[in-house]
């Protein structure tokens, strides 16, 4: 956690009250994210979900989904990342057609409506053997790749596609909205300190902020919705946190186009360069979970159940409205240690904390048939998916269990 000190009790008493307003300044965050255990957090929390409830209601969604990690090769190293891996390495792979359509047809049976593609950034950039690999699919480039994927899972089984593939150019958004009804690119943190040597972007040639808020962007003038987020834990100050946040929300005012922000902790794993660094605590998660709701109004607010253990529950508390994609057949290849909660489970808990549990589609419901978002043939199959109110159509839940690799 990074170090704070107490904060004035009159300072946070003035900031809260004008988070209760819905005037939020950078300087506003800055002060209310400095809230400690005590009396001062459980004050923020509860502001936080006042606003949550008055903006969003007592309904808490998910999305079922399946984990297609198209291919683990990156070019960057970042350091708290145990995904990428280089060629010849345990573990390195590059699905082929049949794998991703057997996975994405496994998850139709059991009644996911979305595929969740992630994948290293540009691994052709540095390996022959990636570049070996996609000429043998037929392809020069990942992203190519990928939206031939995207495509045949879109028409071959009916789910819906949602890209987290790095950085993107604006013809890559444009080809891969042709098939993606939603992409992603999670912002992580506008700092540009932490791409400096000994810091956890110093070999990431994809991480620095102005590249990855270029993409954000582009995404917004394109008018495709999009899920960004920030990383908390890795190194950052809690004034990078709030710069961040507020990075977010500037392009949401000028593109109205980000469905999503999710507050990601950093989890520490043995094979990562980061694997002695601390993990951000529950109570720093929840504060910075309520902090993003202060300052993001109505948008959706999502932090990940696995990564919190079983204590996740407690964040409902701070403000957020979305757990993310869960799947009932596929692991977190993220975060492989971190298992789902069954979704049974899941809203049972929700539940129990006094907010229903609703299924989602990768598309929010907000964008839900908006044709300038989405176009007209995607639209079509997304209103296929969804029920009146933009959710997605309830079918018989399946309570077996089972993981693919």
């Amino acid at each position: 956690m990074p170090t704070v000190t107490s904060v004035d009790r009159s300072a946070f008493d003035d900031a809260l009250a004008a988070a209760r307003e819905h005037s939020v300044t950078s300087d506003v965050a800055r002060t209310l994210i400095r809230a400690i255990d005590g009396e001062q957090l459980e004050a923020l929390m509860q502001a936080a979900a006042e606003v949550r409830d008055r903006l969003k209601g007592r309904t808490i969604t998910y999305s079922k989904k399946v984990f297609i990690p198209l291919t683990n090769l990156c070019r960057d190293y970042c350091g708290y990342c145990t995904f990428r891996k280089d060629p010849g390495r345990p573990g390195a792979r590059t699905m082929t057609p049949d794998e991703v359509l057997s996975v994405a047809e496994a998850g139709a049976r059991l009644g996911c409506k979305e595929a969740l593609f992630s994948l290293g950034d540009r691994p052709e950039a540095i390996f022959p053997e990636m570049r070996d690999a996609l000429a043998r699919l037929g392809h020069r480039t990942t992203l190519s790749y990928l939206a031939e994927m995207c495509e045949r899972v879109l028409n071959e089984t009916g789910l819906l596609p949602h890209s987290n593939p790095g950085l993107m150019a604006r013809r890559d958004l444009e080809t891969l909205r042709e098939f993606n009804p939603s992409l992603g690119l999670m912002l992580e943190n506008v700092s540009e300190r932490l791409t400096l040597a000994g810091m956890p972007h110093d070999n990431a040639p994809d991480k620095p902020p102005a590249l990855r808020l270029k993409t954000i962007e582009e995404a917004g003038r394109l008018r495709i919705p999009f899920t960004t987020g920030i990383l908390i834990g890795i190194g950052e100050t809690l004034d990078e946190r709030v710069d961040s946040l507020f990075a977010i929300r500037e392009l949401h005012e000028r593109h109205g186009h980000i469905q999503e922000v999710i507050i990601q902790n950093f989890r520490a794993k043995p094979d990562i360069p980061m694997r002695d660094h601390p993990e951000p605590a529950l109570t720093d998660l929840a504060r910075t979970i309520a902090v993003a709701r202060l300052t993001l109004g109505d948008m959706n607010v999502q932090a990940p159940p696995n990564l919190s253990d079983d204590r996740y529950p407690f964040l409902v508390g701070a403000g957020l409205n979305d757990w993310g994609g869960i799947s009932p057949l596929t692991p977190d290849h993220i975060n492989p240690e971190k298992p789902w909660p069954h979704i049974d489970s899941l809203a049972e808990r929700t539940e129990a904390a006094g907010y229903e549990l609703r299924e989602r589609l990768c598309v929010y419901p907000e964008f839900v048939g908006r044709e300038e978002f989405l176009g007209s043939g995607l639209a079509s199959r997304v209103r296929r998916l969804a029920d009146g109110r933009g959710y997605a159509k309830t079918f018989e839940r399946t309570t077996a269990l089972g993981v693919m690799a």
